[in-house]
């Protein structure tokens, strides 16, 4: 049944912890000194996101894998860059800041108070999750709140429900609400697969804060320009071997050296849809928080009695 109550509203999680942590000093700590400037700056975004949606139900998803093994198989450089070297560290590590990981656990014991749903699937990215709940869903509206633009490639209107993606990457106050109209005009896409369009033109341009190169010689523009005229990149990589197809002999000869890359890094860029999902709980969002005794506990105990207390309002505003 389709909720009166609002969207589904989906939360890249270690996104958002990630932005708060570095928007706010860390001199913000606990009774005992412990930093607490992300979970103090992530409960605000939640509450603020609840009361800017009015979300019927809501998931904060995991990253359970943030390097996935089947992604750095296919291309090896992938976040590559983003392993920690350092002697005392786990293989496979993520540079994380030493004061950020504590708090995790800190925002989950919070979430869970509060009756706010958490998803991950075993082996993936939260990009996974998201894209799994986000296109599975047949029900309500969905609103992706991430500020990782590879997250575009989900926006969709048909079939319905529609899927919007609320990019944060310039903080709440400059957020942006895409569709796939939004995706098109931006970005240069056809508007009527705008969300796939956008996943083929990242996997030719690349991303360097995911470690994938593109296709050298192909930016932004020349990558759009390209889905646009042959509609997707199995379409385009089909042209590239069709002697008889129209294509500029320059942009021919480095598609053609780049077509091990491409095979390769389309299913990296692509977003897993048919992940197994696991919950901590049910999704809908509560009027009042499942532990009230708890979480006034945790505010205490964290010294985020301001942000809690904005999270606990919000929540009850739906009500109204």
């Amino acid at each position: 049944m389709s909720s009166p109550a609002g969207p589904l509203l989906l939360l890249d999680g270690a996104s958002l912890w990630f932005r708060a942590f570095h928007a706010i000093p860390e001199k913000i700590t606990t009774p005992d000194g412990r930093p607490v400037n992300a979970l103090r700056g992530f409960t605000d975004m939640v509450a603020a996101l609840i009361k800017q949606h009015a979300p019927g139900r809501l998931v904060v998803c995991l990253d359970l894998d943030w390097r996935p093994r089947f992604r750095v198989e296919l291309v090896p450089s992938y976040k590559a860059h983003r392993l920690d070297d350092s002697a005392d560290a786990a293989p496979g590590a993520e540079v994380v800041p030493d004061t950020l990981t504590p708090q995790v656990d800190m925002i989950l014991e919070v979430l869970a108070a509060a009756g706010i749903a958490t998803a991950g699937s075993a082996g993936l990215e939260a990009d996974d999750v998201l894209g799994t709940l986000a296109t599975r869903e047949r029900d309500d509206a969905v609103i992706v709140v991430s500020g990782d633009r590879d997250l575009l490639q989900l926006v969709r209107d048909d079939p319905a429900p529609p899927v919007r993606v609320f990019y944060v990457g310039r903080g709440l106050a400059k957020a942006e609400l895409y569709g796939p109209a939004e995706v098109s005009a931006k970005y240069g896409v056809p508007q009527k697969n705008a969300g796939p369009a956008y996943a083929d033109m990242a996997t030719l341009r690349g991303d360097a804060s995911d470690g994938l190169p593109g296709v050298p010689g192909i930016g932004d523009k020349s990558a759009a320009t390209l889905i646009s005229r042959f509609g997707s990149l199995d379409a385009l990589v089909a042209a590239v071997h069709d002697p008889d197809s129209e294509m500029a002999r320059g942009i021919r000869a480095k598609l053609v050296a780049a077509d091990e890359y491409l095979k390769a890094a389309a299913p990296v860029v692509q977003v897993v849809r048919d992940a197994p999902i696991d919950y901590s709980g049910p999704d809908p969002l509560p009027v009042t928080p499942a532990d009230p005794d708890r979480l006034r506990s945790l505010a205490t105990a964290y010294n985020a009695e301001s942000p809690i207390k904005r999270l606990i309002a919000a929540m009850a505003a739906r009500s109204a």
